[in-house]
C-alpha cells in the first residue's frame, strides 16, 4: 500500500535530527562568537572569581 517502511522512517529521522541538531549547534556558536556578546561573556567568565560576599558575622 505505502513505501515507507521503517527504514525508510529510521533514515528521513536520523537524516532530519542530524540538519536540526546541526543548524542549533551552528546558531549557538554563532551567538557565542558574536563580537557584540564578547563584552558579556567576557564579565560573566570572571563571576566565579569575584569575591562579592558579605564577610560572615560571628554571632
Amino acid at each position: 500500500m505505502s513505501d515507507l517502511t521503517y527504514e525508510t522512517v529510521a533514515r528521513f529521522a536520523q537524516q532530519g535530527g542530524l540538519i536540526y541538531f546541526s543548524a542549533i549547534f551552528a546558531c549557538g556558536v554563532a551567538y557565542a562568537l558574536w563580537p557584540r556578546n564578547g563584552a558579556a561573556f567576557k564579565r560573566l567568565a570572571s563571576l566565579p572569581l569575584q569575591d562579592n560576599e558579605a564577610p560572615d558575622v560571628e554571632a
